[in-house]
């Protein structure tokens, strides 16, 4: 349900394009970590939302605090999505629900920066150092990694609270141009340096989106709008 509201909304306030999106095709049955970098609080509607359009619907990990939001939290535990309890005795839960829902067969969306950057300009920055836990994750599992970098997030939610709430009121007539690059899937366990190798990957895949904006499409072109 959210991953559908989320395709429904995304081409409202955006104007996204995709690129790389072959690299998702997966054996059926086969778990995958979806590893993207993190830059506004649109981003989770971007990605969810553009993966509903290309026919996925992974579990997300996300901070726990969403799940005490009244009506949210249970529809995010019906829906398998999983909380992640920083700084707390349940944090390595969310690793353990993690790879369950890998092992089902099913895609896990992570965020490995662990959060977002402190700038409130509306321009992009490539991604942050990245933590441990995905490189655990995919190790542990032996899932492949599939990173994504996005660009444009920041043109419709940044800044201030003032300005992100503008943001938001004026995005659906200013419709801010965003592009999603899927970059080659790795598997760390061939990896002499996983998370140093991830952390490349993932800035690739970001440079890739960023180029993909400034041309001013990629080569898959503009997200489906009727494709789920």
């Amino acid at each position: 349900m959210l991953s559908a509201w989320a395709g429904a909304l995304v081409p409202v306030f955006s104007d996204t394009s995709v690129s790389g999106a072959g690299q998702l095709a997966r054996p059926p049955g086969t778990g995958y970590v979806l590893a993207a970098n993190h830059t506004s609080f649109f981003d989770p509607a971007l990605l969810l939302g553009t993966l509903h359009r290309l026919g996925l619907r992974p579990a997300v990990l996300a901070t726990a605090g969403l799940w005490r939001v009244p009506l949210l939290g249970r529809v995010l535990t019906r829906e398998g999505h999983v909380p992640v309890h920083r700084g707390s005795r349940r944090a390595p839960d969310a690793l353990r629900h993690a790879a369950d829902a890998l092992t089902a067969g099913r895609g896990v969306l992570v965020y490995p920066e662990g959060g977002l950057p402190r700038y409130r300009a509306s321009h992009d920055r490539p991604p942050g150092r990245l933590k441990s836990g995905v490189v655990r994750l995919a190790l542990s599992t032996g899932a492949p990694v599939i990173p994504i970098g996005h660009a444009g997030a920041r043109r419709v939610s940044s800044g201030s609270r003032a300005k992100q709430l503008a943001g938001w009121a004026t995005a659906p007539v200013r419709r801010p141009r965003v592009h999603v690059h899927f970059g080659p899937a790795l598997h760390l366990d061939t990896c002499e340096r996983p998370l140093d190798d991830l952390e490349d990957a993932l800035a690739r895949a970001w440079s890739s989106a960023v180029r993909a904006l400034d041309a001013g499409s990629g080569d898959d072109g503009r997200l489906p709008a009727g494709q789920h």
